[in-house]
């Protein structure tokens, strides 16, 4: 791998092989290629079914040794996970960059984040784990969180390191033991450097196992008997199928997808911090990010200049390959998307909205691009995008902007951005999201706040902050008398 030191994640422990009680060698391996130029990367181990249960029954029998642990030893190795995280991160990056088209920024980010996910976590592990129930008749009573016992993990392509990461960490700190299944086109970024930091922080073996595979490694997680929770972040196709598998076997499921979110420009926002805020919520990562801005709604006034100059910001946006060039925006994850980004465009110009910038993939690389006057029917309105193309929308009064908004069947997250903070908390208050943004673009995420949505963003569920106890473990009432009572019987 070009660019990358050999000293912390050293290919000759890993490559060809997953994590499962150690690095293990199942037979099956797959080559990761970087999405820029479809170059050799590295080598990982495949899993199949057989090892997904191999690993569940593993992380089942680790699970009880690990709840035991006083709350300060789990957050002693989460910390240290951070530290080796991010001491690390020189070496990490340029792995980042080449498996998922990161620019460095972006790896960078992807690091420094999911430190803050780790020592989120340490802190959550400490936090009080019940509470004391008014009794009604002399006993005591309490009720105590206790963890589901293993926790299967399914990640995306995207931002592999965080969304791997960030529930990883919360259900080992809540007392989980943890079985991970990365995106097949970042497994590395995705699974191989968490492995590899947990290895280095002293996490007991078993308590985490790393199953790169297909989708029948997906599956699997959802039916095997061992794996008591699935915490899934991806789109709402598949999510509906885990949903579905998790529901038929009666298992919890955590579901962080997609979304459409709606950036409104009110009449009274500074212009020029609007169109920067539109320009970075949609065209950082070339868009593929489920917080990404997927429509920008602006008084008809001034919609047409908005996207006149979002256009001229997209002329001066480099495209290309962040690992050996300057870059603004790098490859889309795999060239089936720029195919089916491109027809969305296509679809939008056919109905009438007007093409001022890019529209054109050349392989995997696909420009910034920007698309006015689109209206209810077309694709670029309808549908996630999950690439760089800015969707501008003309709206007429604040109930129009909000109709509009709440057209969509996702609910993840929305920015508003004026001047008169009240009015604009009053438009956002009517906003069918799971996160609302005044005065700021929609990518925007911490390990302090609870993360999801609704509708087709997911099952009403969150990830991080507070949400680390609601989802990773359950209630147990447990009451006490002095000594057994006698009954009539």
């Amino acid at each position: 791998m070009d660019g990358s030191a050999q000293s912390f994640l050293n290919e000759g422990l890993w490559t060809g092989r997953i994590y499962s009680s150690g690095w293990t060698d199942t037979g099956r391996a797959s080559e990761v290629t970087a999405p820029a130029d479809g170059a050799f990367v590295a080598k990982v181990g495949q899993a199949g079914p057989a090892d997904l249960a191999r690993a569940a029954a593993a992380a089942a029998e680790a699970q009880p040794a690990w709840a035991a642990l006083p709350p300060d030893a789990r957050a002693a190795i989460l910390n240290k996970a951070a530290d080796i995280l991010v001491a690390n991160g020189d070496e990490l990056i340029p792995w980042i960059i080449r498996e998922s088209g990161s620019i460095p920024p972006k790896a960078g980010i992807e690091v420094e984040h999911s430190a803050g996910f780790l020592r989120a976590a340490a802190v959550a592990a400490l936090e009080p784990a019940g509470r004391i129930l008014p009794s009604q008749d002399g006993r005591h009573e309490e009720a105590i969180r206790v963890p589901h016992g293993v926790i299967g993990v399914i990640s995306p392509f995207n931002f592999p390191l965080i969304l791997s990461i960030r529930a990883i960490a919360a259900a080992l700190a809540t007392g989980n033991t943890v079985v991970h299944k990365p995106d097949p086109r970042t497994p590395i970024s995705g699974g191989v450097m968490i492995a590899r930091v947990f290895e280095e922080a002293g996490l007991p073996q078993g308590c985490l196992h790393i199953v790169p595979g297909g989708g029948d490694v997906g599956a699997a997680m959802c039916e095997d008997p061992n794996i008591a929770m699935v915490s899934f972040t991806g789109s709402p196709e598949v999510g509906a199928k885990v949903g579905e598998a998790c529901g038929r076997n009666l298992k919890r499921v955590q579901l962080e997808l997609g979304g459409k979110n709606a950036l409104i420009v009110m009449e009274d926002a500074d212009f020029d911090s609007a169109a920067s805020n539109a320009a970075w919520g949609t065209w950082l990562h070339q868009g593929q990010i489920c917080m990404a801005t997927g429509m920008i709604l602006a008084p008809r006034a001034i919609a047409g200049k908005l996207a006149d100059t979002l256009a001229a910001k997209a002329a001066h946006l480099p495209v290309g390959d962040p690992a050996t060039e300057q870059v603004a925006l790098g490859p889309l994850i795999a060239g089936q998307e720029a195919t089916r980004i491109e027809g969305i465009v296509q679809d939008a110009v056919a109905k009438g909205a007007r093409l001022l910038a890019g529209g054109t993939a050349k392989g995997t690389m696909f420009p910034a691009t920007v698309l006015a006057d689109v209206t209810p029917g077309m694709r670029a309105f309808e549908e996630e995008i999950f690439g760089p193309v800015a969707v501008v929308v003309a709206y007429d009064g604040d109930d129009d902007a909000v109709r509009l908004a709440n057209l969509s069947d996702f609910g993840l997250t929305a920015g508003v951005l004026g001047k008169d903070l009240g009015r604009a908390r009053a438009l956002g208050n009517r906003l069918r999201v799971g996160h609302l943004h005044i005065n700021d673009q929609t990518v925007t995420a911490s390990p302090h706040a609870p993360f999801g949505g609704r509708g087709r963003s997911g099952n009403g569920t969150r990830i991080s902050g507070p949400a680390i106890w609601e989802e990773f473990t359950q209630w147990v009432w447990v009451t006490t008398l002095p000594e057994a009572r006698t009954y009539p019987f």
